[in-house]
Formats: C-alpha cells, sequence, structure tokens
C-alpha cells in the first residue's frame, strides 16, 4: 500500500511493481510535429515541497477513532493524507505535480472490517464529519474528492484493510468479497477456486470490489461477461442510518431492485463493505485477433451487426481511424507503412482496427462462438491479422493509463471521456462530441488529436470512449480542459429535435462525480434528483457521506 501511495504522490498512475509505458523516440517526434508541443513540461514537484496544512479532525473525534481502531489506523500525517488527495483525472494528476487546489483529507482511517467501519460513521455523525470513502483512487471524475461539503473536517476512509474473500459457493457460483480487495488480488484468490469474474477495465491494477460497484464499472470483456452491477448478486453497506443488506435471490419482484441505490450510489447513499458476486469458471482457452475495416460508417455497422445478431465476441473493441492511425504510428514507421500499403491494395483507405477476443473453458464452444462472429462479418470490407494483432492488444491493455506518465512529462494534456447512446445516433454523437474537443483545444492552427473507440456494444446501442491529445497550455492547464470537457458534455447532453433526452447519457461507466454533477438533472429530470436526495436524507441525514458527488 505505502508503495502504491508513494508513486500517487509523484503524480502518476503507474503502481508498484508495474512496468513504465514511456513513449518511443519515433511516438514522440511524430506526437510533437502533430500537435506542436511547445517544450511545456509537467514535472512533479516532491511531496516535501508541497504546502501540506494542518489537519482540522477535532481533538474529541480523533480520540475516538482511534480508541475504536487503533492509533495507528487514524493517520494524520502529510505522506497519507497527500495520498488520498483526489483521483486520477487529468486535473487531479497536474494539481499533484504541481502542488496547487489540492483538496487534502484531514486524517485517512483505516477499518478492520464491515462493523468498524459502521462504527467510524457513527463517530463522524456525532462530530460532524464528512467521510469519503477511498478505495483504489481510480476516480476520473472528481469521485474521491476531499470535500468538507460544510462540515468540521473530512476524512479519507480507505478501505484497504477489507481484503477478504469471505466465502465461495461452487455450486450458485457466487463469491462474496470484502470491498477493498484490489482486482488483480480478487482474480487470484478466486483462481484458486477455478472461478474469475472476467472484470478488466482499464484501472484493473488499481481499483477494487468496492469501486467497481459503486461507480458502476464495465470491463473490457463485458459482451461475455457483462458489466460488473450485473455480476452483483448482493451488498452490505454500512450507513449513518445503520447497516444495510441487499440481496437474497438471483431475481426478485419485491418492489424497486434497491441493490442498484447501492451499486453506483458513489459512497453518498451509504460505504460497501461486502459485495456477492456471480463468478464463472476460468477460461482455459482464449483466442484474441485483430481485423480492419473500412471507415467508421462500415465499421460501426459491422458491431451494430454483431450485437444485434448476438454473436458479439467477449471482448469487441473497435477503434476509429484517428485511433487506429496513432495506433499504426506507435507500432513503428515501417511497420505502419507496410501495413498501410497491404489495406490500400484491399482497397481499405480508412482503416478502423477491429479487436475481438473469445475466452471459453470448451476449444469446441470457443471455435464455434468465433466461426459466428467471423460469419457475421463477411459481409463488410476487411482484412484480417490474425491472433498477432489482437495479443499485442491483449498484453498491453493495461499500457494506457500508464502512458499518460509518460505524456504529462512531456506537456500534454492526455484526458478520456465516454458516453453512450443508441446506434441511430451513434454517428452524430461522436461527430458533436469530436467538434467539440477540437474547438476547445486548437491552438495556434494545430488541432489536437481526438481518438474514439466503441468497447462497450448493445443490441440498442453502444459506448463511446474518447481519448485526447493536445499541446499543454502553461498558462491555464487545468481551465485548458475544463472548458473542452464542459464543451464535449453539452455536446451529450444536446437535446435532439424529436426525442426527449440529449444525443447520449453523461457517462457509461466513469460515474457522475463531481465533474457531471451539473448535467445530471438534464439527464435524469428533477422527479429523478428528487428522488436521490430523498433517499440521501434517509440514509444520511446529516449529509456526512462523499458530500458534493452524485446529490445535486
Amino acid at each position: 500500500m505505502s508503495e502504491l501511495i508513494d508513486h500517487t504522490l509523484r503524480g502518476g498512475w503507474t503502481p508498484s511493481g508495474a512496468g513504465a509505458a514511456p513513449l518511443p523516440a519515433h511516438a514522440l517526434r511524430w506526437l510533437s510535429a502533430r500537435i506542436g508541443l511547445g517544450g511545456v513540461t509537467t514535472p512533479a514537484a516532491p511531496a516535501s515541497l508541497l504546502d501540506v496544512p494542518d489537519g482540522a479532525l477535532p481533538d474529541k473525534a480523533r480520540a475516538e477513532l482511534a480508541e475504536l481502531l487503533g492509533e495507528h489506523q487514524v493517520q494524520t500525517g502529510a505522506t497519507a493524507r497527500l495520498g488520498r488527495a483526489g483521483g486520477l483525472s487529468y486535473s487531479d494528476l497536474v494539481r499533484r505535480r504541481d502542488g496547487t487546489d489540492l483538496a487534502i483529507p484531514d486524517a485517512v482511517l483505516l477499518p478492520a472490517d464491515p462493523a468498524q467501519v459502521q462504527q467510524v460513521l457513527e463517530v463522524c455523525v456525532r462530530h460532524d464529519v464528512a467521510v469519503v470513502p477511498f478505495g483504489g483512487g481510480t476516480s476520473v471524475v472528481g469521485g474521491v474528492a476531499a470535500l468538507r461539503g460544510g462540515k468540521a473536517a473530512v476524512v479519507a476512509l480507505d478501505l484497504a484493510r477489507l481484503d477478504r474473500l469471505i466465502s465461495v459457493d461452487p455450486v450458485s457460483r457466487i463469491a462474496v468479497l470484502q470491498a477493498g480487495v484490489r482486482a488483480p488480488e480478487a482474480e487470484s484468490l478466486l483462481a484458486a477456486h477455478g472461478f474469475t469474474l472476467g472484470h478488466f477495465p482499464q484501472s484493473f491494477e488499481r481499483a477494487t470490489i468496492g469501486g467497481f460497484a459503486a461507480t458502476r464499472s464495465a470491463g473490457q470483456a463485458s459482451a461475455g461477461y457483462g458489466r460488473f452491477a450485473d455480476m452483483v448478486e448482493g451488498v452490505r453497506v454500512a450507513t449513518p442510518a445503520g447497516e444495510w443488506r441487499l440481496g437474497s435471490a438471483p431475481a426478485s419482484a419485491a418492489g424497486p431492485d434497491l441493490r442498484q441505490l447501492a451499486v453506483g450510489g458513489e459512497g453518498a447513499l451509504g460505504v460497501i463493505t461486502e459485495v456477492a458476486l456471480r463468478v464463472r469458471p476460468k477460461p482455459t482457452e482464449m483466442r484474441y485477433e485483430a481485423l480492419v475495416l473500412d471507415g467508421w460508417q462500415s465499421a460501426q455497422e459491422a458491431v451494430r451487426t454483431l450485437a444485434q445478431q448476438r454473436v458479439l465476441a467477449d471482448v469487441t473493441r473497435m477503434s476509429d481511424v484517428d485511433e487506429t492511425a496513432v495506433q499504426l504510428e506507435l507500432s513503428g514507421g515501417v511497420k505502419s507503412r507496410a501495413l498501410r500499403t497491404l489495406l490500400l491494395g484491399r482497397r481499405i483507405s480508412e482503416p478502423c482496427l477491429l479487436v475481438l477476443g473469445w475466452e471459453s473453458t470448451s476449444g469446441v464452444e470457443l471455435k464455434q462462438r468465433r466461426a459466428a462472429t467471423l460469419r457475421a462479418l463477411s459481409g463488410f470490407r476487411s482484412m484480417r491479422l490474425g491472433p498477432r494483432g489482437g495479443e499485442a492488444w491483449h498484453a498491453n491493455r493495461f499500457a494506457g493509463p500508464r502512458q499518460r506518465d509518460a505524456l504529462l512529462d512531456v506537456g500534454v494534456c492526455v484526458e478520456t471521456l465516454e458516453t453512450a447512446t443508441c446506434w441511430s445516433r451513434l454517428t452524430e454523437l461522436r461527430s458533436a462530441v469530436r467538434a467539440a474537443l477540437v474547438r476547445e483545444l486548437e491552438r495556434d492552427g494545430r488541432a489536437p488529436i481526438v481518438m474514439c473507440h466503441i468497447s462497450h456494444a448493445y443490441e440498442t446501442g453502444a459506448s463511446l470512449y474518447f481519448t485526447v491529445l493536445a499541446a499543454r497550455s502553461a498558462d491555464d492547464p487545468i481551465g485548458q480542459w475544463q472548458r473542452a470537457k464542459t464543451a464535449a458534455t453539452d455536446a451529450i447532453t444536446h437535446r435532439v429535435p424529436g426525442h426527449d433526452s440529449g444525443r447520449g447519457t453523461l457517462t457509461h461507466h466513469h460515474a457522475v462525480g463531481t465533474e457531471h454533477l451539473p448535467w445530471l438533472e438534464s439527464e435524469i429530470g428533477s422527479i429523478g434528483t428528487g428522488l436521490l436526495a430523498a433517499v440521501k436524507r434517509e440514509v444520511d441525514p446529516t449529509g456526512i457521506l462523499n458530500p458534493g458527488k452524485l446529490i445535486p
């Protein structure tokens, strides 16, 4: 834990023990020429140079918490507090690097079990102390910002010690995990019983079970294993009003599914302490491969065909022309030119890379599913690249976030945003968001690189995940991105004539946090925001839980 926090202090994503993802020299030259890097760098300020004010946790509250948890589990030192000062968005990372405008908790609490979490909340209610649940700290929308919300102090409730696999029911295929278990450890614990969650988002290396549930996470193999919310069979939640347990059967008609108030509650409606999850037998057979299709329109039609014919691969990831071009550049100049020549020979002038991956415990089943997927694609102009391209993606699928560290080092504004919509609006949504980002981030005649891919597809629609690379503003780097994100979100929520909703959803899997909160009512309506506020009053009457998130 300490090594992970130390790296967070240096302003990076890369977890301890993971390989760095430096930029190849040719890629840096190409990027500099493309977006016009101006020599602005973003070195990380040493933690010792950051201005960390004294904590404001009241003495009586601290004494009660120390008696409950143990003296060493109530941490008020600068290092511990800085390590939980926000998440891992571009704005968070820039703030850590220059040490300005950091929202730093007054203390870090490390309970040992669900009972202690419940007792911590009771102490914090008595002393009017705000509580921010903290798992892997991977939020990119302000979800773990240490906001006081008018309270006497704010503490980060770090669930790292809730790290147990409670039980495995191999007959029902249900496992109960504590909320602080990190994703790699969860896979290791389940593998010992022959199971997997199959949940591998890009935050996999750092994120926790509780964080996945609280934000309605979606993994890269969602077409096969489902989104995280689909896996949740039950939850144990600590609230200021008392402990809440939900989920007693695989399906129920006992009113609305209240599990979904915890799953997606972002810590504002309770602290998830345990999650009962559907698990699957660990696959013994895997096949990953890549194809190239011609142009965005044809490529997204191909993914729609797979979804509506119900032959999606477990991993179905389609990159647009811009993202594919960047991937080709990163692969190296000679390889890139050779592949482009080959593609032109196949009349593919606007290549879009499609990565497909199948996982199974049966080689026969995998072959049948793969054949059905490829058969559905036979009507589209494409070129198969074989397993090498797919396996390369699989081997490097967690490198993207780590590469942000190298990009930040050389002065790149690098950030992501995501949304989703129905198939009939997908192209319009992509075009509107892309245009908004280019308009706001263009500098001195140099347009930013705006990449997009589909990584989650459904019969009715799909997600769009954008990655932006632009030359960082020397004067106002955070404002530069915030203006672009605002323009993009306005484009997403813009009302479409003939429809009662915007072009797309505010978020497909990043959650609301603070960044999306101003637009939430436009999506769920005043009745929806009123309903959330009413639930908040019921479970958290004094408003100590994660102030400023989810509840307008």
